[in-house]
């Protein structure tokens, strides 16, 4: 049945064109393709997709499973679905992954996965023909993750191990921390003059962010608790800040810099997850989502829920006024409540 632009855009799953090629909704909005003459993809020609139907796969018997439009276009999503996957090669060394992405995926998201597809197998460009599936293997499309309802309800982690065909509590928590990034092939940093502690104040969208206008201030705090040079990724008025962004071109630079680092603060998610995979000590800010949601296997990982009950659940804004209560909220904690005991 060919769905609307509307369906097909939030379609819990990928799409089917009338060429017969699998499609991410993700590349008709971002690329102003007409969304019209496009199915679900469903569960047809041997593909499973939980937000459709529970599925449990024998992996003892699978040699290749074929991850369709996984694992998101951003940073925070792709570094956990990552670590679902390898939790399942964890315990299936046979396990070879071909993950079809989304052709439109910003740039820096696509890093991640070169970088990390010599632990995996292969990642392939939507759209793709769609074929009969092969001997042996398993075919999970884990399209438009964000409008299936179990995602905003589960553990990010919990909720791509479900996605696969794995019961969640099966997977042990140590196997739930990213120690995968710390295989990764990475650049040697342009070197500082030492230890670095690093404030990361930007998220992806402004409800998440930091205010500009307490910038200085946090660094002041850090600089005056840790008496080390404070880095991070764009300008901020401190005698004792580093603007890294020219060292940093790419995603293995930003990678690296946060594996360097004695201590993160910030409310970025894609950062905290990065710290998390080399144990880095971390102040965690959340002003929209509970943390538990993001950070709960994370024992360095210190978190901080803003008191915003106004803001609860919203995906993304740049309202002034949302700004502005953010803005309080960060003037009204006192600063020792920003460094956990881990530091």
């Amino acid at each position: 049945m060919l769905l609307d632009e509307i369906s097909a855009l939030t379609n819990m799953g990928s799409l089917i064109s009338a060429k017969k090629e699998i499609v991410a909704p993700y590349d008709l909005e971002v690329s102003d393709t007409a969304a019209a003459d496009y199915c679900a993809l469903g569960l047809s020609n041997g593909v499973f997709n939980a937000a459709l139907a529970e599925f449990n796969p024998d992996y003892a018997t699978v040699s290749r499973v074929s991850v369709i439009n996984g694992m998101g276009v951003t940073l925070g999503d792709s570094i956990i679905g990552i670590t679902a996957l390898h939790a399942i090669k964890a315990n299936f060394s046979q396990i070879s992954f071909t993950i079809y992405r989304p052709k439109h995926t910003p740039a820096y998201v696509k890093q991640l996965y070169e970088i990390a597809a010599p632990q995996l197998g292969e990642i392939v460009d939507l759209p793709v023909r769609l074929a009969p599936p092969e001997e042996g293997e398993l075919r999970i499309d884990i399209g438009n993750h964000l409008f299936w309802p179990k995602f905003t309800r589960m553990p990010m982690i919990d909720f791509f191990i479900d996605a696969l065909g794995v019961k969640p509590e099966s997977i042990p928590a140590e196997l739930k921390r990213n120690h995968w990034l710390e295989d990764l092939c990475l650049p040697a940093p342009q070197a500082t003059s030492g230890d670095y502690v690093l404030l990361c104040p930007t998220a992806s969208t402004p409800v998440r962010s930091i205010p500009a206008s307490q910038h200085a201030r946090l660094a002041e705090a850090l600089w005056q608790r840790f008496r080390l040079p404070v880095a991070g990724f764009g300008a901020i008025d401190h005698a004792r800040y580093i603007d890294l962004t020219s060292r940093s071109p790419g995603t293995a630079d930003f990678i690296a810099w946060i594996r360097g680092a004695r201590y993160l603060f910030t409310p970025d998610t894609a950062a905290l997850h990065i710290a998390a995979g080399f144990d880095i000590p971390t102040t965690a800010f959340f002003t929209t989502i509970s943390p538990d949601l993001r950070v709960r296997d994370y024992p360095f990982c210190h978190s901080v829920r803003l008191p915003l009950p106004q803001l609860e659940g919203i995906q993304a804004s740049n309202q002034a006024g949302d700004i502005r209560m953010i803005e309080r909220a960060y003037r009204g904690i006192a600063t020792p409540s920003f460094f956990s005991e881990t530091t």
